[in-house]
Protein backbone atom coordinates (compact mmCIF):
# COMPACT_ATOMS: atom_id res chain seq x y z
CA UNK A 1 0.00 0.00 0.00
CA UNK A 2 1.33 3.43 -0.95
CA UNK A 3 1.56 5.87 1.94
CA UNK A 4 -0.57 9.01 1.57
CA UNK A 5 2.54 11.24 1.69
CA UNK A 6 4.16 9.40 -1.20
CA UNK A 7 0.99 9.59 -3.26
CA UNK A 8 0.62 13.31 -2.54
CA UNK A 9 4.27 13.90 -3.51
CA UNK A 10 3.81 12.00 -6.77
CA UNK A 11 0.71 14.02 -7.67
CA UNK A 12 2.51 17.26 -6.82
CA UNK A 13 5.50 16.35 -9.01
CA UNK A 14 3.29 15.52 -12.00
CA UNK A 15 1.28 18.73 -11.60
CA UNK A 16 4.35 20.93 -11.25
CA UNK A 17 5.93 19.50 -14.40
CA UNK A 18 2.80 20.46 -16.35
CA UNK A 19 3.09 24.04 -15.06
CA UNK A 20 6.79 24.29 -15.91
CA UNK A 21 6.38 24.64 -19.65
CA UNK A 22 8.71 26.79 -21.68
CA UNK A 23 7.66 29.56 -24.03
CA UNK A 24 5.70 29.06 -27.23
CA UNK A 25 6.32 30.77 -30.56
CA UNK A 26 3.94 31.46 -33.44
CA UNK A 27 5.68 31.07 -36.78
CA UNK A 28 3.88 32.22 -39.93
CA UNK A 29 4.94 30.26 -43.02
CA UNK A 30 4.37 31.29 -46.64
CA UNK A 31 3.35 28.38 -48.86
CA UNK A 32 2.05 26.14 -46.08
CA UNK A 33 -1.03 24.57 -47.64
CA UNK A 34 -1.20 20.83 -47.03
CA UNK A 35 -0.37 18.10 -44.49
CA UNK A 36 2.72 17.11 -46.47
CA UNK A 37 4.01 20.71 -46.20
CA UNK A 38 3.26 20.71 -42.48
CA UNK A 39 5.12 17.44 -41.98
CA UNK A 40 8.27 18.79 -43.65
CA UNK A 41 8.28 21.95 -41.55
CA UNK A 42 7.50 20.09 -38.31
CA UNK A 43 10.31 17.63 -39.00
CA UNK A 44 12.86 20.44 -39.37
CA UNK A 45 11.64 22.32 -36.30
CA UNK A 46 11.74 19.18 -34.14
CA UNK A 47 15.47 18.92 -34.92
CA UNK A 48 16.18 22.19 -33.09
CA UNK A 49 17.57 22.00 -29.56
CA UNK A 50 14.99 22.51 -26.85
CA UNK A 51 11.91 22.01 -29.04
CA UNK A 52 9.31 20.06 -27.11
CA UNK A 53 6.15 20.28 -29.22
CA UNK A 54 5.20 21.48 -32.70
CA UNK A 55 1.61 22.02 -33.87
CA UNK A 56 0.56 23.25 -37.30
CA UNK A 57 -2.59 25.11 -38.29
CA UNK A 58 -2.65 24.66 -42.07
CA UNK A 59 -5.67 26.92 -42.52
CA UNK A 60 -3.86 29.87 -40.88
CA UNK A 61 -0.42 28.83 -42.20
CA UNK A 62 0.96 29.08 -38.67
CA UNK A 63 3.19 26.69 -36.75
CA UNK A 64 3.22 26.87 -32.94
CA UNK A 65 6.48 25.69 -31.40
CA UNK A 66 6.79 25.08 -27.68
CA UNK A 67 10.27 24.76 -26.22
CA UNK A 68 11.39 23.22 -22.95
CA UNK A 69 11.43 25.33 -19.81
CA UNK A 70 14.63 27.39 -19.79
CA UNK A 71 15.04 27.18 -23.58
CA UNK A 72 14.34 29.80 -26.22
CA UNK A 73 13.90 29.88 -29.96
CA UNK A 74 15.15 32.79 -32.00
CA UNK A 75 14.00 34.07 -35.36
CA UNK A 76 17.22 32.97 -37.10
CA UNK A 77 16.83 29.35 -35.95
CA UNK A 78 13.20 29.28 -37.06
CA UNK A 79 14.00 30.88 -40.42
CA UNK A 80 16.74 28.34 -41.17
CA UNK A 81 14.48 25.38 -40.28
CA UNK A 82 11.57 26.71 -42.36
CA UNK A 83 13.90 27.45 -45.30
CA UNK A 84 15.44 23.98 -45.05
CA UNK A 85 11.92 22.56 -45.41
CA UNK A 86 11.50 24.62 -48.61
CA UNK A 87 9.33 27.47 -47.31
CA UNK A 88 9.61 31.14 -46.33
CA UNK A 89 9.20 32.60 -42.87
CA UNK A 90 6.41 35.21 -42.87
CA UNK A 91 6.30 36.07 -39.18
CA UNK A 92 7.83 35.10 -35.86
CA UNK A 93 6.63 36.09 -32.41
CA UNK A 94 6.49 34.68 -28.94
CA UNK A 95 3.00 33.45 -28.19
CA UNK A 96 1.00 35.01 -25.41
CA UNK A 97 -0.50 31.69 -24.28
CA UNK A 98 1.29 29.74 -21.61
Amino acid sequence: MIPIRALFLLVLMVASSAWAQGPAYDIGVDGLSCPFCAYGIEKQLHKLDGVEKVETDIEKAVVVVRVKDGSTLDRNQAMKAVKKAGFSLRSFEQSEEK
